[in-house]
């Protein structure tokens, strides 16, 4: 990968991708990775975490005052390098200004592209393990959730009940801010998770995650509180129950990420909801829980094999809420196999 690049080396500075490379799971630190040698420098606080999480495959180089000045004493014990690239994409302009502009520095460096996350859309056995079982988890904590979930409790309350049994189940961290959005906030795709109360026949969209091993699980369930759902509601579900059912069973590696998400998109377009479905069918989820490939109307790039998507179409109404539904689906030499629980039949908490 490199010698395609026209690299002798790569700085890495993106966490997930150091994580990627090395299995370091601190805050703190670079990689440097040639065709035969990866050196992770990091400081004392991590001495002995990196030792045991990286010894086996890098050389880790412990720093007490200045990791990067750490950095550029070891590149000369690296062997001739003439080009070593960076990560644009993840580093500061400060940062970058510690070793682009060092006057003397024998080293010529150049901005690089995502390589490293063009190895992370690939998962192997161990990763799509993981990604499955923080989906377990998040199924479990869910499930804990809903039965106690009442009208009159307040977005914030729910997503604390949810965001506590996702802990108590395992979850390493919540891999972004969980959304509970109640009634016509349903409506905003991204809600932040508010004081407002819900009420008896509310729409509850819950969009959460969990971590294992590093990885993450992204899943999103729409219920009713307190209520049966009436007949404006049962259909709204059920268009987005068939949106994301076609797309999670239709997705296939080597399609392109336009023509997957057309599978969600093309129904809802075909019953007039289509100016309401603005964002992508899905995306790739990993170490981040936002990663390559996209399932979007803009995405040409076929989907590859091994990747891990989520499937979340969505229907938003401004005024009266909406609904999303959210698996995770690994796509496999033979087809999608479904990661998360796929319950996605209309539950009512009456």
């Amino acid at each position: 990968m490199l010698d395609a690049e026209g690299l002798d080396a790569l700085l890495v500075t993106s966490r997930p991708n150091i994580r990627y490379l090395t299995g370091f799971s601190g805050s703190a630190g670079v990689v440097v990775a040639t065709a035969g040698t990866l050196v992770l420098v990091t400081d004392f606080r991590y001495d002995e975490q990196a030792r045991q999480e990286s010894a086996a495959v890098a050389r880790v180089e412990i720093e007490g005052t200045s990791v990067w000045d750490r950095l550029l004493r070891e590149l000369p014990t690296l062997g001739t390098l003439g080009v070593i690239g960076f990560e644009a994409h993840a580093i500061s302009v400060k940062d970058a200004e510690r070793f682009s502009t060092g006057a003397g520095t024998p080293w010529r460096w150049k901005p690089a592209g995502e390589l490293v996350e063009r190895l992370r859309v690939r998962k192997d056995a161990g990763e799509v393990a993981a990604i499955r079982a923080a989906a377990a988890l998040a199924a479990t904590a869910l499930r804990d959730t809903l039965a106690e979930v009442r009208a009159g409790q307040t977005e914030l309350e729910i997503a604390g009940a949810l965001e506590g049994a996702l802990r108590r189940h395992g979850s390493e961290a919540h891999p972004f801010p969980t959304i509970v959005a109640s009634g016509p906030r349903s409506a905003l795709p991204h809600a932040q998770t508010s004081t407002r109360t819900v009420a008896a026949g509310d729409w509850l969209l819950l969009d959460f995650g969990a971590v294992v091993d590093g990885y993450c699980a992204d899943v999103t369930r729409t219920v009713v509180v307190g209520a049966r759902a009436d007949e404006s509601q049962r259909a709204l579900y059920g268009l987005v129950q068939e949106a994301q059912r076609r797309a999670r069973e239709g997705v296939r590696a080597g399609m392109t990420g336009r023509d997957a998400d057309a599978l969600a998109r093309d129904p809802i377009e075909a019953r007039g909801f289509g100016a309401a479905f603005g964002h992508p069918t899905g995306h790739g989820v990993g170490l981040e829980v936002h990663e390559a490939p996209r399932l979007a109307r803009t995405a040409a790039d076929p989907l590859p094999e091994g990747a891990v998507v989520t499937i979340e179409p969505g229907v938003y109404v401004a005024g009266r809420g909406g609904v999303r539904i959210e698996d995770d689906v690994y796509l496999s030499a033979d087809g999608p196999v479904l990661l998360s629980d796929g319950c996605t039949d209309l539950v009512e908490l009456v």
